[in-house]
């Protein structure tokens, strides 16, 4: 069938919904379909589902799954306000930062007035005051007679405003602007939160709805039902059936592959068992080697339980097959969530410095960090470790941090000894000729390949293209990873291969594949004769780069 048929008809089923449910995307959204949670600073999360006509080996199908997404609390500009700053104090005037936070949030945000009963009218948010509404003044009539917005309300409504000492939003353009304080405002309801959330709305969204595979099933089954498609009247038009039941195929559960740990421990190998499987008598196969490390703390954790929960850590670590020096090369230091970057570059420094002294060229190999209580440093500490400082790190939460127990001391440890080189375990049949299909015969390198894009509202950031491929052969648990910058909203990766000009030596080849090749031979002492390519490839996308590859690893 013609990609335009499927196009169209995709188009009828999806028109009925458009007129009743908000539309983001290929998804729908209404309150009618049950859940509406809280997630945090003013906004609330939404149920919907996600509908596409897709061909399959059984005919056209129709796609749909159950989904979620941040919606605008239906509230005051004021309560949002509140909320989305965590203010308590509404007396004190907003700051500067408080103000471009706000901007950021409600630009482009729908809000309708409250100060009048009888008439309500709708804005369109285009920016903040940067005055307190007890200094805004504005000409009222055509002689230049000038008024403030506080009296103008008081004059012409009635209406005694009460956060003066607060900005006012701005609608129209900035030659004519229409000034609306926040108190008279409402959100109008409906409207998608399309900026990126924190950690802790992230949460509370997956914590909304994260369901069992039966539950998911059901819901699923109760949305088409909900849903009517055999009374949609464009269907009917178009002569679109829709069946109600669920598709069945035939299926099985693989058997798990053998895992092969190292032979010190008293288990060798191990099947897991619904995915699952633990550490218990066995040891990595390959532990790391950490001869400096050390801790930050940002929680409110006293010293003496982040001591004993790093001599913990560090015991686990040795008892599973690393080997981990007893004694942090610095004093374990306390600091305030306020100052993570500044406590993180003074860890550093003095960590380097002692190295210095005592003649060596290495530098620190993990920093141990407790996270702060409230959630939200995750990314920042992250940041500053890999990107600024260029060591590794590992992040643990205080609540696990302060009442540690054995089995998560053990996935912490397996955790440390993959960033610092190790590899905990590896395929029982990577050792057999021909064990791995397509990839125990030759030697291979298998790669994968995404781009990530900036979230919506994002127009100049930069969209980030990421390659990663495996370093090691037969075992294939080690890889290695480029990330580079491109053009905004390109799928295309424009790194993956690239040819120079060299006066001397003519067309010099690189790119990103060329990179990876090269460390993959100085790994294994091999050139790959197989290449696995996996490629994360959307619709109507060009899968390969327009730029012939002439160069050889």
């Amino acid at each position: 069938m013609p990609q335009e048929t499927i196009q169209v008809l995709d188009v009828v089923l999806r028109e009925s919904p458009s007129w009743n449910y908000v539309t983001v995307s290929r998804s729908f959204f209404s309150t009618t379909f049950g859940h509406r949670g809280d997630i945090g600073e003013g906004l609330e999360c939404w149920r919907g589902y996600y509908q596409s006509l897709r061909p399959t080996q059984m005919g056209l199908s129709l796609n749909i799954d159950i989904s979620a997404t941040s919606f605008f609390k239906p509230v005051t500009v004021v309560q949002f306000v509140l909320e989305f700053l965590n203010l308590r104090d509404t007396s004190r005037p907003l700051t500067d930062r408080d103000r471009v936070k706000i901007k950021k949030a409600l630009r482009g945000v729908r809000v309708e007035t409250n100060h009048q009963e009888d008439q309500i009218r709708r804005y369109k948010i285009t920016g903040i005051t940067p005055v307190p509404m007890s200094q805004l003044i504005f000409p009222v009539d055509e002689r230049g007679t000038r008024m403030s917005v506080v009296q103008y309300f008081m004059q012409r409504y009635k209406y005694n405003l009460q956060y003066t000492s607060w900005p006012c939003l701005q609608s129209g353009s900035d030659a004519r602007p229409v000034y609306l304080p926040m108190e008279a405002c409402k959100i109008v309801e409906g409207q998608r939160y399309s900026k990126k959330l924190n950690d802790k709305q992230v949460t509370n969204i997956l914590r909304a709805t994260c369901q069992r595979p039966q539950q998911r099933e059901q819901s699923i089954r109760e949305m088409v039902l909900h849903n009517k498609y055999a009374e949609d009247k464009f269907a009917q038009e178009f002569g679109i059936n829709v069946c109600s039941d669920l598709v069945s195929v035939p299926a099985r559960v693989l058997p798990p592959p053998m895992l092969r740990y190292h032979d010190s421990g008293k288990e060798k190998t191990c099947a897991p068992s619904v995915g699952q499987w633990n550490m218990i008598n066995k040891k990595m196969i390959n532990g790391g080697i950490i001869d400096n490390w050390a801790c930050v703390s940002f929680s409110r954790m006293r010293p003496e339980e982040v001591h004993r929960f790093c001599c913990d850590l560090i015991q686990m670590c040795n008892m599973t097959g690393m080997s981990v020096n007893p004694r942090p090369l610095v004093d374990n230091r306390s600091a305030s969530p306020n100052h993570i970057e500044n406590a993180l570059r003074d860890v550093y420094r003095r960590t380097t410095e002692m190295l210095g002294k005592q003649g060596h060229e290495k530098q620190l190999q993990l920093l141990i960090v407790i996270l702060p209580e409230v959630s939200g440093s995750y990314g920042k500490i992250k940041k500053v470790c890999e990107t600024d400082l260029g060591i590794v790190s590992q992040c643990c939460l205080p609540r696990h941090a302060a009442r540690p127990n054995k089995q998560y001391l053990e996935n912490v440890a397996l955790k440390i000894n993959v960033k610092v080189g190790g590899r905990n375990t590896v395929l029982e049949r990577a050792f057999v000729r021909n064990g791995i299909p397509f990839v125990s015969e030759v030697p291979t390198i298998i790669f994968g390949a995404d781009v990530t894009h900036p979230p919506p509202g994002e127009d100049s950031a930069s969209s980030i293209a990421a390659v990663v491929a495996s370093m090691d052969w037969p075992e294939i648990t080690k890889y290695r990873g480029l990330v580079s910058a491109q053009p905004h909203r390109q799928e295309i990766i424009e790194d993956l291969f690239s040819v120079t000009k060299d006066p001397q030596r003519g067309n010099v080849n690189g790119g990103m594949i060329r990179e990876l090749l090269i460390a993959f031979r100085r790994k294994t002492g091999q050139r790959p004769e197989r290449i696995l390519f996996y490629r994360c490839v959307h619709k109507f996308m060009t899968l390969f780069s327009s730029r012939p590859f002439n160069g050889t690893a």
